[in-house]
């Protein structure tokens, strides 16, 4: 077993409300999260990396590591991310403080791995709205979930006048994930 997995297993075990998984997320998955990123897409702004198996396809991708900011609650998970990736932003802290910390900065693409379906609606809307509050014009959200519906309802979608986008199934996901891009009305690529 890998540190990274031994690290998963054992905040899992003791914080499993807040894991809400049963593995890390698989590197097909952390690939069709990340799919478009480049290494001159600008800032990408990343809520819940856990282990940083995200982190590291975004990093992957060619994002330099000072574009890269991390939102992640877990203070396990805070100093094992801080010794994997230096030069990346972290913030020990919930995502829905990312226009606080960020001020008048913007982020190209907000990648997360917070199971929003297993959380209450207002907290889903608040994590949701806060990603667009950073996001510039055109820019996503991508999210997965491991339910056959979007993280936000039709309504609360409508609501913060976002569209969903249905990515992908990745089957080899324990368990499988389906990702979502979510953007803007009106901004949704051709």
């Amino acid at each position: 077993m890998t540190p990274d997995q031994t690290l998963f297993l054992r905040q899992l075990l003791s914080n499993p409300r807040q894991i809400s998984a049963i593995s890390p997320s698989s590197p097909w998955l952390a690939r069709a999260m990340t799919a478009g990123l480049h290494p001159h897409i600008g800032p990408v702004v990343e809520f819940g990396p856990g282990t940083g198996r995200l982190t590291e396809a975004i990093l992957a991708r060619g994002v330099a590591p000072q574009d890269v900011t991390l939102f992640e609650m877990n203070g396990d998970f805070v100093r094992h991310l801080r010794a994997r990736f230096p030069g990346v932003h972290i913030h020990h802290g919930p995502a829905q403080e990312a226009p606080e910390v960020l001020g008048k900065a913007r982020a190209a693409k907000v990648i997360s791995g917070l199971p929003l379906l297993s959380m209450p609606r207002p907290l889903r809307r608040a994590i949701v709205a806060a990603a667009f509050d950073i996001l510039i014009p055109g820019g996503a959200m991508v999210q997965f979930t491991y339910g056959n519906r979007p993280p936000l309802s039709a309504d609360g979608l409508a609501d913060l006048g976002l569209q969903a986008v249905i990515g992908p199934r990745i089957w080899r996901n324990l368990p499988p994930a389906r990702v979502y891009r979510l953007y803007r009305q009106g901004e949704v690529p051709g």
